[in-house]
């Protein structure tokens, strides 16, 4: 998946941009539900920090650790916010240790249509863990409606994987979205204790859980 997003990096912007229903929007409204308050930020899977160019439009001086795998989307990402208040780490999201009590709020933006329920709700309890008290998750990803479209999605991914001898545990970039009620359901488990959709354009979703 690094390799990837790597060979993709310049026009990466662009793509999301222009090319992706509900992107442009959708990073303006995740940046308006950021709590007024917030002042330590973890964005997971940042990758040129289109989202950040949004909040730092309203939160000039918030505090943000930026997490990815791919180094060229970040050095992308740095080139664009060089006096920003930045900590990016190259790392495996699910890897990193987030740290507990840390963070107001934590954002992703279309990088978690990637993996199972399983790695989801192990980074989910992570994520949880890392927010201080009170604190916000906020998701804007891929979702689907239907459970027959996420079932679907899901079976071509394996069979994917399965012809072309790629492992389990390995990363490869194919799009799992998964149903809104799912989502939440995955986040109540893991303990929020409000998570809502909030803003949904064609389907670019917007989640916001509560701690």
């Amino acid at each position: 998946m690094s390799d990837f997003f790597a060979a993709r990096a310049d026009g990466y912007d662009e793509h999301m941009l222009y090319d992706v229903e509900g992107c442009k929007e959708g990073y303006v409204k995740m940046a308006e539900l950021l709590p007024q308050d917030a002042v330590q930020l973890l964005d997971l899977g940042c990758g040129t920090g289109l989202e950040l160019d949004e909040i730092f439009k309203n939160k000039p001086s918030i505090n943000v650790t930026g997490i990815d795998l791919t180094q060229a989307m970040l050095d992308k990402l740095k080139q664009k916010h060089p006096d920003k208040n930045i900590s990016l780490v190259n790392a495996n999201y699910f890897d990193y240790d987030f740290g507990t009590n840390k963070y107001d709020v934590a954002v992703s933006f279309q990088t978690m249509h990637h993996f199972s329920h399983k790695d989801k709700i192990k980074l989910y309890s992570k994520v949880f863990a890392a927010l201080k008290e009170g604190g916000q998750y906020i998701e804007c990803d891929y979702m689907v409606i239907r459970q027959e479209d996420e079932d679907f999605y899901y079976s071509e991914n394996k069979r994917i994987r399965k012809e072309q001898g790629i492992p389990d545990k390995e990363f490869y970039h194919y799009d799992t979205p998964c149903t809104i009620d799912n989502q939440i359901k995955m986040l109540s488990k893991v303990g929020f204790r409000i998570v809502k959709m909030n803003w949904r354009v064609e389907n670019t979703t917007i989640i916001v859980a509560q701690k």
